[in-house]
């Protein structure tokens, strides 16, 4: 039974006081919620402050992180290891996002080999995939989504999506305030676990798969009625903890 998950990407943003009014305010806007896990990925220099407040908070909140390298040591200015990830508390860890692959020129093999790098240091990969507004309305979508998951099995197997997250977030949905129906995401959510149950049935039902883009309080319902779509992974709402604890809520309600 797939259990959703409700991730914040708080991309380029936040201040030690943002950091803590945000998580304190999470935490207590999450009691009494259960049945779906609660992630958040800070900036990473506030990974050792957002782990000390998640420590301390009442309701549990996952540690996660929205980037690692592909070295473990060594001398790669500016990167981070997924070792260093996990000594501060880190588990969840968004790779292939849009902005990194269009920002720093990251290919399918350089992200699958994140994946393979994350899944060797037992941290969980969240596997971004989706396709730009030009590939949509050119019929696209599948096939740019089927090539992202791709290159993860042909390099590694399908087995190895056993515990990772995939988050189908289209990019012309990307903090555009666009976001696409709860149908339509339902239908590419479905030909997604679709592709990959041609490789594994058992993968294919176990794998969750998160819905990103514009994702609000006000549309989050819909979303998670829909029955391959398994949780959010949020943007803008993620820096509010009102609204990101409305969207989890949401997701506890509709799954169970």
């Amino acid at each position: 039974m797939r259990h959703p998950v409700v991730m914040g990407n708080w991309k380029l943003n936040g201040s030690k006081e943002m950091v803590s009014n945000l998580i304190k305010g999470l935490d207590a806007a999450l009691e009494g919620v259960e049945g779906v896990d609660v992630a958040v990925a800070p900036p990473v220099m506030y990974l050792d402050l957002a782990e000390q407040l998640i420590g301390k908070a009442k309701n549990k909140i996952i540690l996660g992180a929205q980037n690692v390298d592909v070295n473990a040591s060594g001398a790669f200015t500016g990167d981070i290891s997924p070792e260093m990830l996990k000594d501060f508390g880190a588990s969840h860890i968004i790779i292939g996002h849009s902005e990194r692959r269009e920002y720093h020129s990251e290919s399918d093999e350089f992200v699958a080999k994140k994946f393979a790098f994350l899944k060797e240091h037992g941290l969980t990969p969240v596997l971004c995939i989706g396709e730009s507004e030009a590939q949509n309305e050119a019929g696209e979508t599948v096939a740019v989504c089927a090539r992202q998951i791709d290159a993860v099995i042909n390099t590694l197997g399908v087995d190895a999506l056993n515990g990772a997250i995939i988050a189908y977030e289209p990019i012309w949905a990307i903090g555009t305030g666009k976001a696409a129906t709860a149908d339509d995401a339902q239908r590419i959510h479905a030909a997604i676990r679709a592709h990959i149950a041609e490789k594994s049935e058992d993968v294919a039902k176990q794998v969750v798969i998160q819905y990103g883009g514009s994702v609000k309080p006000e549309n989050a319902a819909a979303y998670f009625a829909q029955p391959d779509i398994d949780g959010a992974l949020v943007g803008g709402a993620a820096l509010d903890a009102t609204s990101f604890a409305a969207i989890a809520k949401a997701a506890a309600e509709a799954k169970k």
